[in-house]
């Protein structure tokens, strides 16, 4: 009984977990996309508010959330974790995830195209690979600086990171040099 009571908890606590990782990713992605369809709106010619653009780039960010929750559970880009700088590893790993997003997003233009009752071969030639190499691009820049922080939270603690990002040291406890010898530990 008590076992049974301890892992469902623990499949509790991993559901919360997760939940929490995919609102956070998709909340940065969201940032980012919702700002390139506003960007998109603005453009000479394009001077409309298109709620549909905002629509798809909150799902698109959810969907590349869940792809990489799924490339990590897989252990997908850690090839230079604890080998290389972490600016090394962030990178590698936002052309990892970069290249996931980028095959998810052929392979889906391809079914799209084939419940739309296209061909296999004719389904693949309807993909317009310059949009999605942009994206691609656009992609893998702003996986960067998600890598980045993600490595970084790896490497001191989620505890730590949280306590580095949220709160502000008081000038009372802590001196600016105590401050620094306390982030260097």
């Amino acid at each position: 009984m008590h076992a049974d009571n301890s892992e469902k908890k623990s499949l509790k606590q991993r559901a919360a977990h997760e939940f929490r990782e995919v609102v956070i990713l998709t909340a940065y992605l969201a940032f980012f996309f919702l700002a390139l369809a506003t960007y998109s709106a603005f453009l000479p010619g394009q001077f409309h508010i298109s709620y549909f653009a905002y629509g798809a780039a909150l799902i698109n960010a959810l969907v590349i959330a869940k792809v990489i929750l799924i490339g990590e559970a897989l252990h997908a880009g850690t090839r230079y974790e604890g080998r290389a700088p972490l600016l090394h590893s962030a990178i590698w790993k936002a052309f990892v995830f970069g290249f996931l997003v980028f095959a998810s997003h052929i392979l889906e233009e391809i079914i799209k195209n084939l419940i739309h009752g296209k061909a296999a071969m004719a389904a693949f030639h309807e993909i317009h690979l310059e949009v999605l190499l942009s994206r691609a691009v656009v992609i893998f820049l702003t996986f960067i600086p998600l890598f980045l922080f993600r490595e970084l939270r790896r490497v001191v603690g989620e505890e730590k990171f949280m306590t580095l990002v949220l709160h502000s040291p008081t000038a009372e406890t802590q001196s600016g040099s105590e401050a620094s010898a306390n982030l260097a530990r």
